[in-house]
């Protein structure tokens, strides 16, 4: 077995045996000195090298935990670990995890103090509105106005890489803390089953934006914002997310009839050809 023992450490065992040794002979003892026999040194010298293991393995545990809590828990983003993420939700606390096109943080959208501490996290102003995550799209109409959209148009766009802007409503259970002042919110279903069990398990909104500093460039890969990780409860790593930085396409449902596109994204071409399909026609008035 190979033991955390410390080399400037284990480079003084021999000098334990020998020093004694030198000593109780210079006092005219006889050679063997305290030890009556080889075995019994061996056992002395076998007993301090498995204290000093024991006392260097706690301090390799406590070195390993310190690291944990500087730089936040590292996970693979697979449902066993989603329970986990929800409790971590419920706490108020804020994750980073992988989507269908970046890397995100999320938190309970429910919960102030979790997204002001987003805001923070990212250095971004509080009149920059953040987005909502949903875990299907039969959850949408909870939070938002749907019953303007021709029928089966949310189904043909999500889940994927589509932000869908839509009016709140006087009927959504969103807070009101969310994105104050603004009268419509953008709903994602990303085609990623990690984030949507997440958002079932916690059966409310996830407040969602991308897990970077505000004004650098989005993340494919959690070593993007490992500046970052020691901001986050846990960290949930998906590997290297192959939609580039582009991001959702982001596309404003709010008006009957039309559509907006506000930010092309990674998937406009396919988004616009939904819509038209649907019957829409591209608000110019925008």
């Amino acid at each position: 077995m190979n033991m955390c023992i410390p080399a400037r450490i284990a480079g003084k065992l021999p000098l334990l045996v020998s020093s004694s040794s030198s000593s109780t002979r210079a006092a005219g003892f006889p050679r063997v000195g305290i030890f009556r026999n080889l075995n019994q040194r061996r056992r002395l010298v076998s007993g301090v090298a498995k204290m000093m293991a024991l006392s260097s393995v706690e301090s390799c545990n406590a070195e390993v935990i310190e690291l944990e809590n500087s730089l936040g828990a590292i996970r693979p983003a697979v449902e066993d670990y989603a329970e986990e993420a929800v409790e971590a939700l419920r706490d108020g606390k804020v994750i980073a995890l992988p989507t269908d096109t970046l890397y995100g943080f999320a938190c309970d959208a429910c919960s102030l103090e979790a997204v002001s501490r987003i805001y923070e996290i990212k250095g971004r102003k509080h009149t920059s509105p953040l987005a909502i995550c949903v875990g299907d799209v039969s959850d949408i109409e909870r939070f938002a106005v749907t019953d303007h959209l021709p029928s089966g148009l949310l189904d043909s766009l999500l889940p994927g890489p589509v932000t869908v802007i839509l009016s709140r409503g006087a009927l959504s259970v969103l807070e009101k803390s969310l994105n104050p002042g603004l009268d419509s919110i953008g709903v994602r279903v990303p085609d990623c089953n990690f984030i949507r069990v997440i958002a079932r398990g916690l059966g409310r909104a996830i407040a969602l934006t991308s897990a970077n500093l505000s004004g650098q460039p989005s993340s494919v890969c959690i070593n993007d914002f490992q500046n970052l990780w020691q901001q986050c409860a846990y960290v949930y790593d998906g590997g290297v997310l192959p939609s580039g930085r582009a991001g959702s396409t982001i596309v404003d449902l709010t008006r009957a009839g039309k559509y907006r596109i506000l930010r092309p994204g990674s998937a406009k071409e396919e988004t616009v050809a939904i819509l038209k399909k649907h019957s829409l026609a591209e608000d110019e008035a925008g």
